[in-house]
């Protein structure tokens, strides 16, 4: 018996949930309008690459590589920020360059390699004041030896 009272309380309260969630005709015409004519912003920035591997690195010797980013928009636009995910990274642009649409500009990104290991950076490139692009540098650094290597002295014998 509890068994059957159960079962028709979990028909009662799922038959009552899913008539709640149906909507009045006029108002599901209204919700399907409004998202016809929502305008998502039109992308006006186009990178030559996304991401860029430096591969291995040694310790301590920092690297550097260029992002061309190209205006496919209508309108000129500024870089407005170019940050990265840390103080390791380091990048650099025109701050006050207006980019035409079809122009070109350079960002420069430098990882300094103080630390021992794989390393993946974020990079986030502001525009449009709104408009948001994330770019990627990893590479894997390794430990430089701490002294030369000893020397030969079997080539001494070949001489």
């Amino acid at each position: 018996m509890k068994k059957i009272v159960a079962l028709a309380g979990f028909c009662f309260f799922t038959s009552s949930a899913l008539f709640a969630q149906t909507a009045p005709s006029d108002v599901s015409k209204v919700a399907v309008l409004s998202t016809a004519t929502a305008v998502t912003p039109v992308e006006a920035l186009s990178v030559n690459k996304a991401e860029f591997d430096f591969g291995k690195i040694p310790q301590g010797k920092p690297v550097t590589t260029e992002f061309e980013v190209t205006n496919t928009g209508k309108t000129p636009y500024k870089l407005d920020n170019v940050q990265a995910s840390c103080g390791c990274t380091t990048p650099q642009w025109d701050k006050e360059a207006v980019i035409a649409p079809g122009a070109t500009a350079k960002i420069t990104v430098g990882y300094n390699a103080a630390a021992e290991g794989p390393f993946t950076k974020n990079i986030t490139v502001t525009y449009n004041g709104t408009q948001s692009k994330v770019l990627m540098i990893k590479g894997e650094v390794w430990k430089t030896p701490a002294t030369s290597a000893p020397t030969n002295e079997s080539l001494k014998e070949l001489n």
